[in-house]
């Protein structure tokens, strides 16, 4: 297994993908583990070579004892891709993955080359993405109900009822985290609670693609196109679907490598 040592503790990661070719972190949303999202980077990993970890608590990394904030998160990354050797790269940066991607793109901008920041927001000015710590508190029942519709503001049962993607998409099951995995999700949740890059984001000067879901309840496009305004080098792009656009949008995934893998300025 290949560990990053921190102050806190091992952060996890992995490398996929050719060597040779262009390099590109991947940063994953809230609550996920680098086990359950190595799928998703296959198409990725076709053209680049891919960094991906798990944030600190989650999946194959320790669970820090005291709470961090995302200033904290942005510390990990850094010290992750120096450890690896990067001196510059891409990013794609996925909601929970795309706001902290913003704090570090602001700490280090000269080494970001381009990014991806996908059903993310700013926080701060720029609007915040549904509390999920809220979500996470209430009974299962209740969470159960609302879920849907934070996902995809079009998921009532009647829509859900005659889609087959939509089933599919909330039919994945959702473990039950207990002890540390409980743990380590309720810390990712406090500093996500407490996300603000809105003043930082005039510093990010690489290309950035700002990608919105048209129906998503979680990171609404009103924020995205906030947040690809802020930016002094950024394009908006809204796809079909909500939170998972990516699954719900044949087109999304090939427009957002395409991207990332133009040379141009």
């Amino acid at each position: 297994m290949s560990i990053v040592e921190r102050p806190w503790g091992r952060l996890h990661y992995e490398l996929l993908g050719d060597a040779t070719a262009p390099q590109l972190l991947y940063v994953n949303g809230s609550g996920s583990r680098l086990a359950d999202i190595v799928p998703m980077l296959g198409p990725f990993a076709k053209r680049f070579q891919v960094l991906a970890f798990d944030h600190r608590g989650m999946g194959e990394s320790d669970v820090p004892r005291a709470e961090y904030t995302m200033s904290d998160l942005a510390d990990d990354v850094v010290a992750l891709v120096d450890h690896v050797g990067w001196r510059s790269f891409r990013v794609f940066g996925i909601s929970f993955g795309g706001m902290v991607a913003q704090h570090f793109a602001a700490r280090i901008p000269n080494r970001i080359e381009r990014m991806v920041l996908a059903c993310t927001s700013s926080g701060g000015a720029g609007g915040s993405s549904y509390p999920l710590h809220e979500l996470y508190a209430l009974s299962d029942d209740e969470r159960a109900k609302r879920f849907p519709t934070v996902l995809d503001t079009r998921f009532t049962p009647e829509f859900v009822a005659n889609d087959e993607t939509a089933r599919l998409l909330l039919s994945v099951p959702r473990p039950i985290l207990t002890g540390d995995a409980k743990r380590g999700l309720d810390l990712q949740m406090n500093a996500r609670r407490h996300h603000d890059a809105f003043d930082l984001l005039p510093s990010i000067t690489c290309p950035v693609m700002v990608a919105a879901g048209t129906t998503d309840g979680i990171a609404p496009p009103e924020n995205c196109r906030r947040l690809a305004d802020r930016l002094p080098n950024a394009e908006y792009r809204e796809f079909t679907g909500g939170h998972m656009f990516m699954l719900q949008d044949r087109s999304a995934t090939p427009t957002m490598i395409e991207f990332l893998a133009d040379n141009g300025a």
